[in-house]
């Protein structure tokens, strides 16, 4: 029922887009296949929402890397239309992430949802150049991650000019290596969504709202995009601009770098209590309307359920996001042994609710993206 749904929004669209230009990356120079992504993404957004979830491919609630396994697939018999992976400590030259999984596997990973069909969305934790070098027993389990804001000249510090600038030019020449790296059987680079530097309205990270002035926080974004993009030639990378949760555009657009080098606005929100649905509508609302008049993507890019609830997925977050084009909405991971889980576990009882969420013919997973040749490959 579902699926033929699915095919029947997918002619109308087809039908209604037909002799309209649709829009195009940022990068002038993209890969073919980065702006049949892009285009392809942007029709799609007008069809449903994609379900994304962090580190599915990696790890669950009870298991840690086994071949062709996915808490959601568990619950659904289905995979995410976006699979998330993380790429903190790539910067170190470090073998495994921040979450302790391996480069290599999540490489591996990243390939394999792609041939699949599916969205891969890459974020990075990276962490704080400038505290990270100071010998500091007693600043906490955060000193020199991303979570330490103890300094606001971090920012400052790596941008040309800064004490860490070459420091940092080494960290972006090893993410450098490993995009590179991404690409299919047939030697073609894998196009990705990449959201660095996120939930920049907040003040938790050290390129927080709070500890670098708009215009570092936009030279910031500035300077990676212009290292990756035309240093180094990739050429296959959508960047996904990220607030943490915000009441007003004015708010929301704080520090953004420029629709010359951004491909996506999307938003973080996480549920923390009953004013959560009005919260998030209103956000929505405008960030999707500004999202048009720029011809961007959209994602509710993180968010989780609400503490206790047993139907949030149908009852709060369903009804929000399906009134707007939102791209896509990824909930985060299901780390090893943990109280949180897409799949259920002791802690929690939501499976029902979550196939509810599934079922909805507002949502797409990974057969719906894969029925909609995101990639054209039919």
């Amino acid at each position: 029922m579902k699926t033929s749904t699915i095919t029947v929004l997918l002619a109308f669209l087809t039908f209604l887009c037909f002799g309209q230009k649709l829009p195009l990356p940022a990068d002038k120079k993209a890969t073919k296949e980065t702006v049949i992504l892009f285009q392809s993404l942007y029709k799609l957004k007008n069809k449903g929402i994609m379900y994304g979830h962090q580190d599915d491919l990696m790890y669950g609630y009870t298991w840690w890397y086994e071949k062709d396994k996915s808490d959601t697939k568990a619950v659904t018999g289905d995979y995410p239309a976006v699979a998330g992976f993380e790429l903190g400590h790539i910067e170190l030259g470090n073998e495994r992430s921040l979450d302790s999984v391996s480069f290599t596997q999540i490489a591996e990973l990243i390939k394999v949802h792609y041939k699949r069909g599916g969205v891969i969305t890459v974020s990075w934790h990276l962490n704080n150049p400038l505290t990270m070098q100071i010998k500091d027993s007693l600043s906490g389990w955060q000193h020199g991650t991303a979570w330490d804001v103890s300094s606001k000249e971090v920012v400052s510090s790596i941008l040309p000019g800064g004490k860490n600038h070459e420091l940092f030019n080494i960290w972006l020449e090893r993410l450098s290596t490993f995009f590179i790296q991404l690409k299919d059987e047939n030697g073609i680079a894998i196009p990705i969504i990449f959201r660095p530097y996120h939930e920049h309205s907040g003040s938790f990270f050290w390129w927080g709202t709070n500890l670098c002035t708009d215009q570092e926080y936009s030279s910031l974004w500035r300077y990676t995009v212009t290292f990756l993009r035309d240093k180094k030639n990739i050429h296959n990378i959508l960047y996904a601009y990220n607030t943490d949760r915000v009441t007003s555009l004015e708010q929301y657009m704080r520090g953004y770098p420029g629709d010359d080098i951004i491909d996506m606005l999307s938003l973080d929100m996480y549920d923390r209590g009953e004013q959560f649905g009005g919260e998030l509508d209103n956000a929505l609302g405008f960030v999707t309307k500004e999202a048009i008049i720029r011809n961007k993507l959209t994602a509710l890019s993180e968010t989780g359920e609400r503490k206790g609830m047993n139907n949030w997925w149908a009852s709060v977050l369903l009804p929000v996001v399906s009134k707007y084009p939102v791209g896509y909405v990824l909930t985060w991971r299901d780390a090893y042994n943990s109280k949180f889980s897409v799949a259920g576990n002791p802690f929690q009882s939501f499976t029902d609710d979550f196939k509810y969420f599934h079922n909805s013919p507002r949502t797409l997973f990974l057969k719906e993206v894969q029925e909609a040749d995101i990639y054209r490959r039919k």
